[in-house]
C-alpha cells in the first residue's frame, strides 16, 4: 500500500523576490548528491517527478536511486515509472479517449463499483484539432467554407466532446477552428511549471500523436504515446518506461544569410537518423542555442518522430522567458517559472560558465555549415542539398523503384501530357508540381519562415510572377495568430495573389487531407499509366531485395507529379495518392516551387519564372534575407494578438456555442449512431484477470514486409467507396458524399475494425504480388478483404497473427492500430522490429509482440504464412519475464525462436489483465492484483 512521501524531508519553501512566497517545492539541491548536476535536463524532469510522487507503491525510493545514477543505469535499460504532469489529446484520438472514459463507467456500473472515480486523475487538454479538408482553396471565404463544413460533417462527435468537457472533472477541450494541437499547446497551453495546491514542479505531457514532442522547444518534457498509454496516465497510472539514453547535439555558431529553420530541422534529422536515437532523449545544448529562437527549437523538436528519438529537448533559459513573455503568460507567471528552474537547477543561463553535463553519445553541428534543402521524394529524412535538386531528381527518375527511385525509362522521361484546364491549353511533365501547401505545425509556428514566405510571395508579385492556375495552393496556420501577423504586416494579399488562401487552422495536407485534385489534372497524371485503375486505386506490384530494404515496385501512373509541402511526413501515399513524389520545404520554398511549377529546376541557373515582358526571374531575385524577415518579424508579432487569439478560445464560436449537448455523467449511446459507438472491450469483463494467453494453431491472417506504418495499418484518411467500412455505412443510410474519413470517425469501432488494414497500398505477400487491402482466407483459398478473412476466423473460434518485417507500426502514434487488430482477433505480431509506441499499444490491447531474432525474418526462415503457428506462453504471469525467449512452433514441422516484447513488469501486469483498461478498472474497484 501507498505510504507517506520519503523525501518530504527535501520539501522546501520558495520566496518571492518582493516577499511572500511562490509555494513549496521538492528540491534537488537539497539531497546533497554530486551525481544530479551532472545529470542532463531532461533526466532532471524524470528525478523530479519520481520523487514527487513517491509513495513507496507504485513509484518507490529505488526508482529515484536508478534516476539519479542514470549515468550507470541507463546504458542497463532498466525501467522506471514516470507521472507525467498533463496529458494532451487529439481531437481524432480524444473522441476514442472519451469513448473509453465513458465505456469505462458503464463497465465500473456493471461490475458494482464507483463510476464516478473514472475521471481524469490529471489535468487533461484537449484540442479539437479539426483537419481541413482543402476542397475550397484559392477562395477568400475558404475559412468559413471549411469551418461550415467540418462542423456539417463532424457535428456529432463535436457534440460528444462538449459532452465530456461537462461530464469528466480536469479536462479542458479547445473548441474546433482555435488551431493545430501542438501550436495552441506551445503558444496557450504549456505551463513550464506547475503550482498544484501550492507544490511547484516542472510541467510535463504526453499526448496521442508523437509531434507532441514540439513541447520539449519550450523546456517542457513532451512525447507522444499510444492513446491507450495516455487513458492510463488520465487516471492516475505510472507509464513504465525504460530510462532512456540521452544524445548531447551541440550546437555552435549561427545561421547563414538566407538559410531557415527548416532547413536545420532537415539537416538535424538526417544526421539524428544516420546517429542512431531511437528510444533516446535528444537534448540541445551549446553556444549556438543563443541564435535560436524559440519558434526555431519547437521546428526541431517537432520532428524527434521523424528522427526517431523520443524527444528532442531544449532546456529552459532566457529565450524560452522571452517567448512566455510574447505569448502573453503573465509577469507573475514568468517570474515563478524563473524562480523555480534557477532553484532547483533546471534552468540555463549563458551568461554564467557552463558545467557541460554528461550525454550517452555526442553529436555537433556549426550552424553556418547548413544549407538550403528539402527532403523526399518519399521520406523526411532523404535530404537533399537545393544546389543538388535537379540532379537527384533526375536520379530519381532514372533508378529502381524505391525510397528514391521511380524507374521512369529514358525514352519515357521527356514526356509531355497536354490536356485542357478549363478551357486553358495545358501541359504536365515528370516532376511538375501539382499541390503546393503551406502546412503543418512544424513550420507554421515559426514567423519567420510563414513572414519570409509572404516576402517571397511579395517580391514575386512585384515582379509579375503567377502561380498556375492548376497547382492546387493552400495555407493553413497553426493558430489565428499567424493571421493576426500577416494582416499586420500587409503581406498576406501577396500569398492570395498567388492562390495561398487561409484556408483554416487545422491539419491539412501532411495528413493526406489536400483535397481533390482538379478532375483535368487528375486525368493528365492518371491516364498516362499501364497499371493504373482510377477507379479502384488498385496497384500491380513486383517486390526485389535492394541494399536489404524490401522495396515495393508500384505500376502508378507513370507521370511522376510532385507535391511540394512544409509539412513534416512525405511518405508516398499520404499526401495524395497521385503524387508519386512528395518534397518537404520550408515555407518560402513552398512558394518557389509554386511559382516555377516543377521540382525539375536548378534555382542556381535556370529562371524561376518569365514575365510578360519576356523579362526572366531567378530564385535570388525573390529571396528575401534573414535581416528583412527579421525586421518583418519584430515589427508584426506582437503579444496582443496572441492574448486576443487564445482569448477568444474560452468563448468559442458561435457554430460550437450552438451545439446541443446530452447532460447526465453517464453517456446515452445511441444504437443508430455511426460516429459515436459503444466498443466492446468490457463485454463479459469479470473481476478475475483472464490471466495470460499463449496461441494455438493460429492462422496467418497477414505477411507483411518491412516499414509497415499505422497509415497501412489504421488508414486516417478517406473511406473508400469499395471498402468495407464503405458498405457498413451504406448499410446504415449514410450517403457517400457523407462519408468523412476514418479519422473522424474513430468513436465507431464498428467503422474502424472494417477500416483495419484498409490500405490501398497494403502490400501482403500472400497476393503473390497484388497490392491492396486484400488477404488470401487459408483453410478456403478464398481472396477476401481483411476484415471479411479476420470476421471468418473470428467466427469459426481461429486464432490469427501477422507476420512483418523492420519498423512495424512506424509513424503516426494511432491507437486504433492496436485496437483494430484486436478486434479482428489477432493474438499476436511477430515482426523483425517495432516502433516504439505501437508496440506498447499491442500490450495495451492484450496483444502479443515478438521480434524474429537477429538475422532472421519471415523469409529467412522459409515461413509463407500458409502454417499454422503455436506460441507457448506460460499460464503464470510470474512465470513470464520481460524480454525473455520463446519457441515459435509451426503446422509444418519448422519451429524457431522469438523475444517476447514485454519489456517491463508493469506492461506483464497489463497482459495478465487482457488489457491495460481493464487493469485500471479492476484497480479502481480494489481488486487484488
Amino acid at each position: 500500500m501507498a505510504s507517506a512521501n520519503p523525501f518530504n524531508s527535501i520539501l522546501k519553501t520558495l520566496e518571492k523576490p518582493q516577499g511572500g512566497e511562490f509555494g513549496k517545492f521538492y528540491s534537488l539541491p537539497a539531497l546533497n548528491d554530486p551525481r544530479i548536476d551532472k545529470l542532463p535536463y531532461s533526466i532532471k524532469i524524470l528525478l523530479e517527478s519520481a520523487i514527487r510522487n513517491c509513495d513507496e507503491f507504485q513509484v518507490k525510493s529505488k526508482d529515484v536511486e536508478k534516476i539519479i545514477d542514470w549515468e550507470n543505469t541507463s546504458p542497463k535499460q532498466v525501467e522506471i515509472p514516470f507521472k507525467p504532469a498533463r496529458v494532451l489529446l487529439q481531437d481524432f484520438t480524444g473522441v476514442p479517449a472519451v469513448v473509453d472514459l465513458a465505456c469505462m463507467r458503464d463497465a465500473m456500473n456493471k461490475l458494482g463499483g464507483d463510476s464516478n472515480k473514472i475521471n481524469p486523475l490529471v489535468p487533461v487538454d484537449l484540442v479539437i484539432d479539426h483537419s481541413v479538408q482543402v476542397d475550397v482553396a484559392r477562395s477568400e471565404n475558404a475559412v468559413q467554407a471549411n469551418m461550415e463544413l467540418e462542423f456539417q460533417r463532424n457535428k456529432e462527435r463535436f457534440a460528444f466532446l462538449k459532452w465530456g468537457s461537462s461530464a469528466f472533472d480536469n479536462m479542458l477541450v479547445v473548441p474546433p477552428g482555435s488551431g493545430i494541437v501542438h501550436q495552441v499547446n506551445l503558444e496557450y497551453l504549456g505551463r513550464v511549471v506547475f503550482n498544484t495546491n501550492g507544490v511547484l514542479y516542472p510541467d510535463s505531457v504526453v499526448g496521442t500523436d508523437s509531434h507532441t514532442t514540439m513541447i520539449d522547444g519550450l523546456g517542457v518534457a513532451g512525447w507522444g504515446v499510444g492513446g491507450i498509454e495516455a487513458e492510463a496516465a488520465m487516471l492516475g497510472q505510472p507509464m513504465s518506461m525504460v530510462l532512456p539514453g540521452v544524445v548531447g547535439f551541440k550546437l555552435l555558431g549561427k545561421l547563414r544569410d538566407g538559410v531557415t529553420a527548416t532547413d536545420l530541422v532537415l539537416t538535424v534529422t538526417q544526421m539524428l537518423r544516420k546517429h542512431g536515437v531511437v528510444g533516446k532523449f535528444v537534448e540541445f545544448y551549446g553556444e549556438g542555442m543563443s541564435e535560436l529562437s524559440l519558434a526555431d527549437r519547437a521546428t526541431i523538436a517537432n520532428m524527434s518522430p521523424e528522427y526517431g528519438a523520443t524527444m528532442g529537448f531544449f532546456p529552459v533559459d532566457h529565450v524560452t522567458l522571452q517567448y512566455l513573455q510574447l505569448t502573453g503568460r503573465s509577469d507573475e507567471t514568468i517570474a515563478m517559472v524563473e524562480s523555480y528552474l534557477r532553484a532547483n537547477k533546471m534552468f540555463v543561463d549563458y551568461n554564467e560558465p557552463q558545467v557541460e553535463k554528461v550525454y550517452s553519445s555526442y553529436l555537433q553541428l556549426k550552424l553556418e555549415e547548413v544549407e538550403p534543402c528539402i527532403s523526399g521524394p518519399k521520406r523526411p529524412h532523404d535530404r537533399v542539398p537545393l544546389k543538388e535538386m535537379k540532379a537527384d531528381w533526375h536520379a530519381c527518375l532514372d533508378n529502381r523503384v524505391g525510397f528514391k527511385g521511380f524507374a521512369i525509362p529514358k525514352e519515357s522521361q521527356d514526356k509531355v501530357a497536354k490536356f485542357s484546364f478549363h478551357g486553358i491549353p495545358a501541359e504536365l511533365r515528370h516532376g511538375d508540381v501539382v499541390i503546393a501547401a503551406i502546412t503543418s505545425c512544424t513550420n507554421t509556428s515559426n514567423p519567420s519562415v510563414m513572414l519570409g514566405a509572404a516576402l517571397v510571395a511579395k517580391k514575386a508579385c512585384e515582379l509579375g510572377l503567377e502561380v498556375k492556375p492548376w497547382i492546387k495552393t493552400s495555407l493553413a496556420p497553426g493558430s489565428g495568430v499567424v493571421t493576426k501577423y500577416l494582416q499586420k504586416s500587409g503581406l498576406q494579399k501577396y500569398l492570395n495573389q498567388l492562390g495561398f488562401h487561409i484556408v483554416g487552422y487545422g491539419c491539412t495536407t501532411c495528413i493526406g487531407n489536400s483535397g481533390d485534385i482538379d478532375e483535368s489534372v487528375a486525368s493528365a497524371i492518371s491516364e498516362n499509366g499501364k497499371f493504373f485503375n482510377k477507379n479502384i486505386l488498385g496497384y500491380t506490384c513486383i517486390r526485389m531485395l535492394e541494399a536489404d530494404i524490401l522495396a515495393v515496385f508500384y505500376m502508378l501512373p507513370d507521370m511522376v507529379a510532385a507535391a511540394v509541402l512544409s509539412g513534416n511526413r512525405n511518405f508516398e501515399g499520404r499526401v495524395h495518392p497521385l503524387t508519386r513524389a512528395n518534397y518537404l520545404a520550408s515555407p518560402p520554398l513552398v512558394v518557389a516551387y509554386a511559382l516555377a511549377g516543377t521540382v525539375d529546376i536548378d534555382f542556381e541557373t535556370q529562371p524561376i519564372g518569365t514575365r510578360a515582358d519576356g523579362k526572366k526571374i531567378f530564385f535570388r531575385d525573390i529571396w528575401p534575407s534573414s535581416e528583412e524577415v527579421a525586421n518583418v518579424v519584430q515589427s508584426s508579432v506582437l503579444p496582443d494578438m496572441f492574448k486576443a487569439t487564445y482569448e477568444a478560445i474560452t468563448k468559442g464560436n458561435p457554430m460550437w456555442n450552438q451545439l446541443s449537448v446530452p447532460s447526465g455523467s453517464v453517456y446515452a449511446w445511441s444504437p443508430t449512431s455511426t460516429y459515436i459507438h459503444e466498443p466492446p472491450y468490457f463485454k463479459d469483463m469479470t473481476m478475475s484477470p483472464p490471466g495470460p494467453h499463449g496461441v494455438k494453431d493460429a492462422y496467418c491472417l497477414l505477411n507483411l514486409g518491412d516499414s509497415i506504418t499505422t497509415d497501412h495499418i489504421s488508414p486516417a484518411g478517406s473511406i473508400h467507396k469499395d471498402s468495407p467500412a464503405a458498405k457498413f455505412l451504406l448499410e446504415h443510410g449514410v450517403d457517400r458524399r457523407d462519408f468523412n474519413s476514418y479519422g473522424s470517425r474513430r468513436g465507431n469501432d464498428e467503422i474502424m475494425a472494417r477500416g483495419t488494414f484498409a490500405n490501398i497500398r497494403l502490400v501482403n505477400k500472400l497476393l503473390k504480388g497484388e497490392v491492396g487491402p486484400k488477404t488470401i482466407h487459408i483453410p478456403t483459398g478464398e481472396k477476401l478483404s481483411v476484415y471479411d478473412a479476420a470476421m471468418r476466423y473470428k467466427t469459426a473460434g481461429q486464432d490469427t497473427i501477422i507476420l512483418a518485417g523492420a519498423e512495424y507500426g512506424s509513424g503516426s502514434s494511432r491507437d486504433w492500430a492496436a485496437k483494430g487488430p484486436m478486434l479482428l482477433g489477432v493474438k499476436a505480431v511477430i515482426a523483425k522490429s517495432f516502433e516504439r509506441i505501437h508496440r506498447s499499444n499491442l500490450v495495451g490491447m492484450g496483444i502479443i509482440p515478438l521480434c524474429f531474432k537477429s538475422g532472421e525474418d519471415a523469409d529467412t526462415l522459409g515461413l509463407t504464412g500458409h502454417e499454422r503457428y503455436t506460441i507457448d506462453l506460460p499460464s503464470c504471469v510470474s512465470e513470464i519475464r520481460p524480454g525473455q525467449d520463446v519457441t515459435v512452433a509451426t503446422d509444418s514441422g519448422r519451429s524457431f525462436a522469438c523475444t517476447v516484447r514485454f519489456d517491463t513488469e508493469v506492461e506483464l501486469a497489463y497482459f495478465n489483465h487482457g488489457g491495460i483498461l481493464q487493469y485500471v478498472i479492476r484497480n479502481l474497484i480494489g481488486s487484488k492484483q
